[in-house]
């Protein structure tokens, strides 16, 4: 770099500084005759000196728009940054606008993109810097023009600026322009205006304009935005521009001072008055500014030629555009910079900046880059602002799949990761760049209540894409495999065709295009379909009435259990991709369905190749011997399925059958044995037996067992499965065998387990031994410690030894050299059982020697596929004996080893009584018997068999289900004494009647379930599986149909007042019972009787909306056996008389009367003047006396459109509603009537007198007479001219009391009253007696002993400074007066001494006394959050917990958050508690008191179970009940009553905690649910004494809140008890 003395040549020498010496930092800079730094970015080059430092606040750059959305604008910057301006940054004027837009109309008001557009270049300042999530920097900018112009005074502007601002207001004749220049007023005129994106300028619009007079010393300003007018403007000595006030986007003549490999190093030559400087260097030029860097003094130009129109916008469409995110190849390296990065040159010789040269984890090496000739890289982004291509040349950018939103097309399914889930659906990233939206309602194809439960974020999700992503940059994947958008009216499918609905061929939806919600799924059949336009035409009116016709699809012609014939084409980490020949169908099979053995499963996936054909493709011989259902139709209670583990939880595993169902086995159906970590049971793949044991049709789930002693297997299960698991390790070895033509393998198959061998001992220790064999080159033999013991090794000795297992992926041979199994073998029998000894053990196989000879043979590790291991102790071990039982001597397919069972460990359900009379007479299952009938039953025929027992036929195995008709009896068609042929298909426990439908094969029965269809009678029939069950609804009643008028029976579901009965009728209806349809004779209390659940016989009166109306009389029951009713029943209001005496149910009580229920379709009225012979002022006394359903006697009085009814005594002939004790007035009636109101009118003028005089008496205490200068502490009246004197009160006065118990305290003045005369008479003073005498010296005596008290009372709180530290010396450990001295500052605004006194206190109080220290403590820590800083809280907090109890500070800091409502900071501090002091019990309560106030229950429950796990065993009990009580107080008090139920089940006798649980349902349940818990706790079995204490509690409870009867009820109760204990007593 030059020296200084070159920079200034006008004289001075100073020493010469070197390049890398940082420049000195300038504040501000009056002119451009110091040193100024200008950086010319070349256009073929680009130097990062922006991004590499970092840009700073205030920082001002020339920008290009990018992108225009509603609340913000893209703004490309200089050196390939991008800035983000807000809505917010734009001007005043705008945002003052913005906040009053709801006024506003649309004319007056403009968006972001009608007042900035792409490609348009603007002057902004850095507002703000940013961090994103991502760690990358984010620029907020700004173009207020006070920020961009700050620097600018009204003294400095001249005639020929070009300046920025933006629209303040548009004026008749122009607009005002904020220029942002305080004191100056900027207009634009009409004619001055040229704007080529609107012709009429909006409020906020940014505009580039050029000053052209300036007037009144700058505060009026002409300015002119004619784009040629301001493409000619350059900058002027005379503008008087300076490093200061330096704008960027104008335009300087610049002078090259030195051309470097970087940049260009310029001094504008127009700020210079030294004349051989423009000799020197002559080359000047046109430049543009592109930022200023005012504390390095650095100021980036440009001679790009776009740059230099400043009228003109930037082309943001440059040709080659649309190649962001190509992968471009054969690319070279032009230029390379090690800081910033690499200038590439593409095939087409365009250049593009690599700023992505290598991938991050990986070190930088530039020569590498480059040397290479050719590179290939993907297109990132274009800059609009330096006109270049950015470029990556990292391979994993390089081979991502979606770069773009383009990349995505319609219908693709593609792999995203889920980033978040929202209240409207569910964000995931398919790539780095690319994130789409899954809405909730695509989710699943039912609307998921929780999602979070199915998704979670970081989890991988296939999704489809419906919508074309060029629409908009945001896709949204779809979570379903068969759904597509729906905007109305038309129809977005997977293609890019549209789809029109016909709204006629909805016509089953009314107002169709209503009810659709955007990407809802609809199901439609396609009508018409024109591809040339594009077009389909759609129905839904099809689909809803069943014309749908499903897709004719190629299908494999195959079924569960065929075998097939395949090829591999691909192997995955997971499986195999397959197509199954000859139709070429592509399929998946995964390793874990390649056997039902798990070890044979790696081998087998290790064997096979890509090419390799299966011929026999069912792997899993399971799959062809179990039942199978095809549908969840076909699934039954009983049956028994083949399937796989398909996940576990913790709570169970699913499993999965063919044909895609998958059943649930709970944690406690998975084994026989306790089970308390589900992952150690079972494995993901594994083959299992389930029997289905719950069905849910509703939901379409169903619930298995996995019990070995609930699941039923043949006597052959055990020994296919050995043969054959050990037929597919045979299959393996000849695969391997021919397979690359590997000698060594080929050497290996041919071995098998029981052959000798010729080895030679290579080494020997004492684990074991390894040997070498010539005829096994590079084949490792061992022997294990057990096979070696009593035999003597040495290295070189030559040994006989017999194989054990061979391992051909390995190359490992197992062999042993004991003497007993390389003897003579022994025979053995058929059938017979002999002891094995365990040789060696594999993980589905073991090896073992039979009779303790030289037999060896194979058995299986586990008996059972279901079979659980869950110690070590349960597997087998080398060296363990074990039965078995020989099936084959030599068997061919174990190569001639014997072939025997072993029963194993599997454990057996007991065996019931029917089952261990399998000797016994009984019958098997499918055994044809015949009988004779001796009972005919509705829904059973009872059949005694050959042999004197009986069997049992039930009413939908008597005949075809086919031929059963609706109302008829299907075991009418068999007559008592009969002959009948049966089946047994089933069977009955005799001790419980237990059905038991499936069984074991020998199993017999006790009392047999038969069928008489005849075609379950034939003898080739071994077992019945019914796969589609018919359902009869049967009926008992006699009827099979609801007919009006039919009797049949109901159960009550429930009992409501206001209605009656609600009851369940068969066949799914319902229907309701009225009070008065209850019994023909009424009842006081008419529902008392009935019960939810009861069971009634009703009468079918009639139907209405569906639901029907019953009656419970015996006279609609039983019409022949009934005597005439006493109330009969009223259908109408013709049978009611005038005068008629009727009785009904009390229906409601109004103001306009009690309405009474005469039927349940009639109801009448009695006015309250006819309700009772008592005067009722208020209908409330008439609803307290008369409940709903109390039985009434009323009398007609009139027939009308209301039943007009009297309830008086003179009318009904009973007594009155009303009891006499009430006190209420009688009802005046005729003569009494018309006498009383002639005296009502005289009290009624005798009263308006008397409140006339004591409204003037009132009026008169409204004035208060207060002489001017003088104030009486009593209360006076002042005397009017126009009235007599007032009264003077010396005392208070009651409104309450009567005008007679007023007396004035004083005689007035003056006044002539004689009232007045007789006052003053009557308040003569009186003579006081010697004993009131001495009660007033008394009274004096008292009054002064406590005023000494009080001045000797050390509690009693000073008014000085000086009387507190005389407090304080006599006391100076209390913490009381030390926080009252701390509040006489506080009370004064005295904080710094208020900080003062608790310092001193806490140097004062002695160490010993923590508690009063803590007090201070406290009382400063409140003192800083109410007046002090953060940084001043958190110093005292620390000092505090150094000094005391870190517990108590943390409790009282957290204690004060809460009660200063700062909830965010207690939040905080209580989870550094739990951390720290997690064994305190107090914190969790403390802390769980907090968010139950907070209103956060769910984070409550979680601390609860954070806590369980934290405190030791022993307090468990005690925070249960502890948080339980705290949900009673702050949270749901249900919640409570559940976790204090639960608690007290488990512990019952915990008396103390009944009580507290007793106490707090008092205080918060209703009184039904407190009465149920008292009865449930005074049958605890606890000691009398304590039932006793109960009791007297219920007792009390009740006489507080109940009623006579109740009370009656416990003392019956206590009594009870009391006889109870008497007699066990006595026994």
């Amino acid at each position: 770099m030059a020296s200084l003395e070159e920079d200034f040549p006008r004289g001075g020498t100073t020493k010469k500084t070197t390049e890398s010496k940082v420049p000195v930092e300038r504040n501000k800079v009056d002119n451009l005759f110091k040193v100024i730094k200008f950086v010319y970015l070349k256009s073929s080059w680009i130097t990062f000196l922006i991004s590499s430092n970092n840009p700073s606040v205030g920082m001002l750059f020339l920008g290009c728009v990018k992108e225009v959305t509603d609340f913000e604008v893209t703004v490309s910057l200089p050196c390939g940054l991008l800035g983000f301006l807000s809505i917010r940054n734009v001007c005043d004027s705008y945002t003052k606008l913005k906040l009053h837009v709801c006024t506003l109309t649309l004319q007056d008001f403009c968006s972001l993109s009608q007042i900035f557009w792409p490609g348009m270049l603007l002057r902004c300042v850095v507002s703000k810097l940013d961090i994103t999530k991502g760690g990358s920097l984010s620029i907020q900018l700004s173009v207020n023009p006070k920020l961009v112009n700050k620097h600018l005074t009204s003294s400095s502007l001249k005639p020929g600026m070009v300046l920025s601002g933006c629209v303040e207001s548009v004026e008749d004749h122009g607009t005002l322009i904020d220029i942002g220049v305080s004191g100056t007023k900027a207009f634009l005129p009409e004619d001055a205006t040229m704007n080529k994106q609107n012709k009429e300028l909006k409020v906020g619009q940014y505009l580039t304009s050029r000053v052209e007079e300036v007037k009144n010393d700058g505060r009026v300003v002409k300015l002119s935005s004619d784009p040629s007018t301001v493409a000619r403007a350059c900058a002027d000595a005379k503008h008087g521009w300076n490093l200061t006030n330096l704008l960027p986007g104008l335009t300087v003549k610049a002078t090259i001072k030195k051309v470097m490999k970087a940049f260009f190093h310029f001094i504008l030559d127009a700020f210079y008055s030294d004349p051989p400087l423009n000799k020197i260097y002559s080359f000047g030029v046109r430049a543009c500014v592109l930022y200023i860097e005012l504390t390095t003094r650095l100021v980036g130009l440009s001679l790009r030629s776009y740059l230099l129109q400043p009228g003109s916008d930037i082309d943001l469409a440059p040709p080659g555009s649309h190649r962001i995110g190509e992968v471009v190849k054969d690319c070279k390296v032009s230029k390379m910079h090690h800081l910033s990065g690499a200038l590439l040159e593409l095939p087409d010789k365009t250049s593009a900046f690599r700023n992505h040269l290598k991938e991050s984890k990986d070190p930088a090496n530039d020569n590498k880059m480059s040397t290479m000739s050719d590179l290939t890289c993907r297109i990132l982004d274009f800059s609009p602002m330096d006109q270049i291509y950015f470029a990556s040349l990292r391979k994993s950018v390089i081979d991502q799949q979606f770069y773009k939103y383009q990349d995505i097309h319609t219908g693709q399914v593609v792999e995203g990761t889920v980033s978040v889930l929202l209240g409207h659906g569910m964000v995931v990233h398919l790539s780095e760049h690319v994130k789409g939206l899954v809405p909730r309602t695509h989710l699943s194809d039912i609307i998921l209540k929780n999602p979070e439960k199915k998704y979670m974020e970081g989890m991988r999700v296939k999704c489809r894409v419906p919508k074309d992503a060029m629409e908009s940059e945001n896709t949204e994947p779809v979570l379903n495999r068969n759904r597509f958008s729906i905007p109305i009216p038309s129809v977005y499918c997977y293609g890019q065709q549209k789809c029109y609905i016909n709204q006629a061929l909805g016509s089953p939806f009314v107002g169709i295009f209503s009810y659709l919600v955007y990407l809802q799924v609809l199901k439609t059949k396609v009508l018409q379909c024109e591809p040339e336009k594009e077009k389909l035409l759609l129905s839904f009116k099809a689909v809803a009435e069943g014309e749908t016709e499903e897709p004719t699809k190629a299908q494999l012609d195959c079924e569960v259990g065929k075998r097939l014939e395949a090829k591999v084409v691909k192997k995955t980490v997971n499986g195999l991709e397959i197509v199954v020949l000859p139709d070429e169908f592509r399929a998946v099979l995964p390793t874990v369905h390649l056997s039902d053995h798990t070890s044979n499963c790696v081998l087998l996936w290790e064997s096979l190749k890509e090419g390799d054909t299966i011929s026999n493709l069912v792997l899993r011989w399971s799959l062809e011997e179990g039942a199978v259902a095809k549908d969840f139709s076909e699934v039954t209670v009983g049956m028994q399925l083949i399937g796989w583990i398909k996940s576990i939880m913790s709570y169970g595993v699913f499993v999965e059958f063919p044909y895609g169902l998958v059943g649930l086995a709970p944690k406690s159906a998975l084994s026989d044995k306790f089970i308390t970590d589900t992952t150690t049971a079972f494995k993901l793949g594994q083959t299992v037996i389930a029997k289905v044991t719950n069905l849910d049709e509703e939901k379409r789930r169903f619930l298995v067992t996995l019990k070995v002693s609930e699941v039923i297997t043949p006597d052959w299960d055990a020994q296919s499965r050995l043969l054959n698991g050990l037929k597919e390790r045979r299959a393996v070895k000849e695969m391997l065998a021919v397979r690359d033509n590997n000698e060594l393998w080929q050497q290996l198959a041919a071995l098998f387990v029981g052959q000798r061998l010729k080895l030679t001992v290579d080494s020997s220790s004492e684990n074991g031994a390894q040997f070498k064999s010539d005829d096994l080159p590079g084949a490792t033999i061992l022997a294990s410690k057990h096979h070696v013991t009593g035999v003597s090794l040495s290295p070189g000795q030559k040994v006989s030894a017999v194989i054990l297992s061979v391992d051909i992926l390995s190359a490992c041979v197992h062999v042993s050299v004991l003497h007993k199994l390389l003897g003579k073998k022994k025979s053995l029998n058929e059938g017979s059982e002999c002891s094995a000894v365990v040789q060696f053990v594999d993980q589905d196989f073991a090896v073992v020697s039979l009779k303790d000879a030289a037999e060896l043979t194979l058995i299986q590790t586990c008996n059972h596929l279901n079979e659980v291991i869950l110690s070590e102790s349960e597997r087998l071990k080398v060296g363990m004996t074990l039965t078995v039982q020989v099936v084959e001597p030599s068997c061919e397919e174990l190569e001639g080893l014997p072939l025997v069972l072993w029963k194993g460990r599997a454990p057996r359900r007991q065996r019931t009584t029917s089952e261990n009379q399998a000797d016994s007479a009984g019958h098997r299952f499918g055994k044809v018997l015949q009988g004779k009938v001796t009972s005919v039953k509705p829904t059973c025929i009872q059949v005694a068999l050959e042999d004197g027992s009986t069997g049992s036929v039930h009413v939908s195995q008597v005949v075809e289900p086919t031929e059963i008709r609706q109302g008829s009896f299907p075991t009418s068609t068999v007559k008592v004494g009969s002959v009948v042929k049966a089946r047994v298909i089933g069977g009955r426990e005799a001790t419980n009647n237990r059905f038991l439908p499936f069984s074991h094969p020998k199993f017999k029965y006790t009392v047999p379930e038969l069928t008489l269809i005849p075609r379950y009678h034939s003898q080739h029939i071994i077992l019945i599986i019914l796969v589609r069950p018919h359902r009869f609804v049967l009926s008992l009643t006699g009827i099979h149909k609801l007919e009006k008028g039919s009797i049949t029976l109901g159960m009550v579901t429930s009992v409501l007042p206001q209605v009656g009965l609600l009851v369940k009728l068969p066949f799914g209806a319902s229907g309701t019972v009225s009070v008065t349809d209850l019994s023909d004779s009424y009842r006081p209390k008419p529902l008392e009787t009935f019960h939810k659940d009861q069971f009634i016989r009703c009468c079918l009166l009639d139907v209405e909306k569906g639901k029907w109306h019953l009656s419970l009389r015996p006279s609609r029951l039983n019409p022949q056996k009934t005597k005439s009713p006493k109330d009969p029943e009223v259908l109408s209001v013709d049978q009611l008389q005038h005068g008629q005496i009727v009785r009904g149910y009390v229906k409601s009580v109004c103001e306009q009367g009690v309405f009474i229920r005469l039927s349940r379709s009639i109801t009448g009225r009695a006015q309250l003047q006819q309700s009772s012979q008592y005067f009722v002022h208020n209908h409330s006394i008439l609803s307290d006396h008369l409940p709903v359903n109390t039985l009434l006697t009323t009398k007609i009085l009139r027939l009308d459109q209301l039943v007009d009814l009297s309830l008086l005594p003179a009318d009904t002939g009973k007594p009155d509603v009303l009891p006499e004790s009430l006190g209420l007035p009688l009802r005046l009636v005729g003569d009494e009537k018309k006498r009383n109101s002639k005296k009502t009118k005289k009290r009624l003028l005798s009263e308006s007198k008397q409140v006339t005089n004591f409204v003037t008496f009132s009026d008169s205490l409204c004035y208060s007479l207060c002489p001017s200068d003088k104030t009486s502490p009593s209360l006076q009246v002042a005397p009017s001219p126009a009235a007599p004197a007032r009264l003077q009160l010396a005392a208070g006065f009651s409104w309450d009391e009567g005008l007679s118990s007023l007396r004035p305290a004083s005689q007035p003045k003056d006044g002539d009253s004689s009232d007045g005369e007789e006052q003053d008479g009557n308040n003569k003073p009186q003579k006081k007696s010697r004993h009131e005498l001495e009660q007033e010296k008394k009274s004096a005596e008292k009054a002064l002993l406590q005023r000494e008290a009080e001045l000797m009372d050390p509690n009693l709180r000073p008014q000085d400074e000086a009387s507190f530290e005389r407090l304080l010396l006599a006391s100076p450990n209390s913490s009381l007066l030390w926080l009252q001295y701390m509040a006489h500052h506080l009370q004064a605004t005295q904080i710094e001494q208020a900080r003062a006194v608790a310092e001193r206190a806490l140097k004062t109080i002695s160490f010993r006394e923590e508690q009063e220290k803590l007090n201070v403590w406290v009382a400063l820590l409140n003192l800083e959050n109410m007046y002090g800083t953060e940084e001043s809280l958190k110093k005292v907090f620390e000092r505090a917990v150094q000094f005391c109890e870190p517990m108590p500070v943390y409790q009282q800091l957290a204690d004060i958050y809460a009660q200063s409502n700062k909830i965010q900071e207690a939040e905080g501090l209580y989870k550094t508690m739990v951390k720290r002091f997690r064994q305190n019990k107090a914190v969790w309560l403390s802390y769980g008191t907090f968010l139950l106030q907070q209103g956060q229950n769910d984070a409550a429950s979680a601390l609860l179970q954070r806590a369980l796990k934290s405190l030791p065993p022993k307090e468990s009990v005690d925070i249960i009940t502890k948080f339980a009580q705290l949900e009673f107080r702050f949270g749901d008090a249900e919640k409570g009553r559940v976790m204090f139920d639960k608690v007290l089940t488990t512990y019952p006798k915990r008396t103390d905690l009944w009580s507290v649980f007793i106490d707090l349902m008092v205080k918060y349940a209703s009184q039904k649910e407190v009465r149920a818990l008292f009865d449930r706790v005074i049958h605890l079995s606890v000691s009398v004494k304590k039932i006793k204490f109960f009791f007297k509690r219920y007792l009390e409870y009740e006489k507080k809140h109940g009623t006579p009867q109740s009370i009656q009820a416990v003392k019956d109760k206590a009594m009870e008890f009391v006889e109870a204990k008497g007699k066990d007593a006595s026994n």
